[in-house]
């Protein structure tokens, strides 16, 4: 019993002293030896997921699926014996969809056809729209300006990527973006074609601000899509019947949030946040956005708890709700923090949403992160040849990182790779259980906790807070503004 115990307090006792601040290697490789070994035999990302989708389904912020899915979180949460844990609730105005139709008319004939069709989120409540379909092509700004004097008042049909090669150069911009210039430019109604073949349907806000929009927008079928250009160049006119009935209402809903003290008087007033966004679109069960990536964050969760690995600084983990409705659960979260002023706190965001089998990291635009991640990512790559090591730093907008990165705390990622066929199902109605992988579900956990658990404890984070004014110039520089002043989201005049 004694050696045994020798030998435990050889391994573990980096871990018990709340005054450490940095890790010598050889110790950081036998903490990445024990959370390896433990996620390979005992890692519960998968089950969990499965679980999740099979007993709840959906997790549509607001409904009682998405209720479900933060009373799933919260006592999985529990299980692992988290006792710092609690519901961050906040109250927006919620979007669900009824029925929607979609009918084309040649304005010579009487050859009509329904097509099938999904409603975007917060499209209006009520709408019925008869008007002049106009091709807008990708749906960029160049795109609008060659059409502007035909679109007011017409029914907008774009891609929901880039197909035109004259675009292939340009940044695509996100479906909510590309309604806002149709809105600008006097659209009554928005159409865009999916870019997945197959017939697949996908849905997801077409609103920058998370708020009603004031004309209807679907989604069609890339197929459908390509038919309709044909009719229009064949026949010239041709009308676009949109019928919607849909719900929007205040409603309830909560971020889950677990956390972890940090153990070092200096530091434990420092946090590093890893989420993921829980909720997902009611058209399948959310298995790959975000199930992927909010249950491993719970997994990572359940990893430090078991271990009990000590950190010198705070952790955070949390689950976000109203992602795919315009961002509220973590809008909501910033908002606390500036309201306590305790901002400022948050010396790191790191965001999982799609992550799959993580390879590398994205330090979004930090150089001198991306540097030390760098040379963890070397350790790592010891502990298991498998990781690839592969980290970018470029930023980018539309998940739960953004409201933190706007008001200057720096953000990263974990990030990987997803096989076609389940990329493909992004929003759509086959994104389910059977898309995920065992594996690369339990590589996000592995390498997720490592690299958290070697940030979490460095002397010094390679980051530090932006003011305003340095938040501005680094936006610019990584080429967001545009999309941030479409989006209603530039804080600064323009």
């Amino acid at each position: 019993m004694f050696k045994r115990s020798v030998i435990l307090t050889a391994i573990f006792g980096i871990l018990v002293f709340p005054s450490f601040v940095t890790l010598k290697p050889e110790s950081l490789e036998q903490i990445f030896n024990l959370i390896n070994k433990d996620v390979l035999e005992n890692g519960n990302a998968y089950a969990s997921l499965g679980e999740a989708t099979s007993t709840i389904g959906h997790r549509l912020t607001g409904s009682i699926n998405g209720k479900k899915g933060e009373e799933f979180a919260y006592n999985l949460l529990k299980s692992y014996g988290y006792k710092n844990l609690n519901y961050q609730p906040f109250t927006v105005e919620s979007w669900s969809r009824d029925t929607v139709s979609l009918t084309l008319v040649p304005a010579e004939s009487d050859n009509f056809v329904d097509v099938e069709v999904v409603a975007l989120a917060h499209s209006p409540v009520s709408s019925h729209v008869s008007a002049q379909i106009v091709d807008c092509g990708d749906g960029l700004e160049g795109d609008f300006e060659k059409v502007k004097n035909e679109i007011k008042g017409k029914v907008a049909l774009f891609n929901i990527n880039i197909q035109n090669p004259d675009n292939k150069s340009l940044k695509n911009l996100h479906r909510s973006e590309k309604t806002a210039l149709a809105i600008e430019h006097g659209a009554a109604a928005v159409i865009i074609a999916n870019a997945v073949e197959g017939g697949v349907l996908l849905t997801g806000t077409a609103s920058v601000t998370g708020e009603l929009i004031p004309i209807p927008a679907v989604c069609v079928s890339v197929e459908t899509g390509k038919a309709i250009r044909r009719w229009i160049r064949d026949e010239k006119n041709i009308l676009g019947v949109i019928d919607m009935r849909n719900f929007s209402r205040p409603i309830k809903a909560r971020n889950v949030i677990a956390t972890i003290e940090g153990t070092s008087k200096k530091l434990k007033k420092e946090k590093i946040i890893i989420g993921g966004h829980l909720d997902s679109w009611d058209l399948a069960t959310g298995a790959m956005d975000n199930g992927i990536g909010s249950f491993s964050v719970l997994d990572i969760a359940r990893v430090f708890k078991k271990l009990n690995l000590k950190t010198s600084r705070t952790i955070e983990f949390v689950m976000f709700m109203g992602e795919e409705q315009g961002l509220l659960g973590s809008r909501n979260m910033v908002k606390q923090y500036l309201d306590a002023n305790k901002l400022e706190d948050v010396k790191l965001m790191m965001n999982l949403d799609m992550v799959n089998n993580t390879m590398g990291f994205n330090a979004m635009g930090n150089d001198k992160l991306k540097a030390e991640m760098d040379k963890i990512g070397e350790l790592m790559a010891k502990i298991d040849p498998a990781y690839k090591n592969m980290n970018r730093n470029a930023a980018g907008l539309h998940s739960d990182h953004q409201p933190f990165m706007i008001h200057g705390v720096p953000v990263c990622s974990p990030s990987g790779s997803f096989p076609v066929k389940a990329y493909n199902c992004y929003h759509a109605n086959c994104d389910r259980f059977d898309l995920i992988d065992k594996d690369q579900i339990n590589n996000n956990v592995r390498f997720t906790a490592m690299m958290l658990y070697a940030l979490a404890n460095m002397n010094e984070l390679p980051v530090k807070k932006l003011n305003d004014s340095e938040t501005k110039e680094f936006l610019i520089k990584q080429n967001l503004k545009q999309e941030l002043v479409i989006g209603k989201d530039w804080r600064w005049d323009l």
